[in-house]
């Protein structure tokens, strides 16, 4: 059965990541919006299966990096065995739910 897959529109790319398991990273990306900022999580598919909002993006940061999260760009040894999910991004369902914003494995 075919996703709905809804384009997504994110202006970022300042990419943050965290390694789920063997060749499998979640990713984050981190944009405006007009009452803060909003945190998009994707699969390396780039697929949007979560999003959470925050006042601040020091805020938005400090809970990615809390969470298991790093900069993509501060880290020179994943940029040489990861490929980053490219846009377009689309809404895409995550077999779990949205494992972030239920607070399942959010903290």
């Amino acid at each position: 059965m075919p996703f709905n897959e809804t384009p997504v529109e994110i202006r970022s790319r300042d990419y943050w990541f965290k390694i789920i398991e063997f060749l499998q990273q979640n990713w984050a990306l981190i944009d405006e919006t007009p009452d803060g900022y909003a945190v998009f999580f994707f699969g390396d598919t780039s697929g949007i299966f979560d999003q959470l909002s925050f006042p601040l993006v020091v805020e938005a940061e400090a809970a990615l990096r809390r969470n298991g999260f790093s900069r993509f760009a501060e880290d020179k040894k994943a940029q040489e065995f990861i490929a980053i999910p490219q846009p377009p991004f689309h809404e895409r369902p995550h077999p779990n739910g949205p494992i972030y914003s239920s607070g399942k494995f959010w903290r």
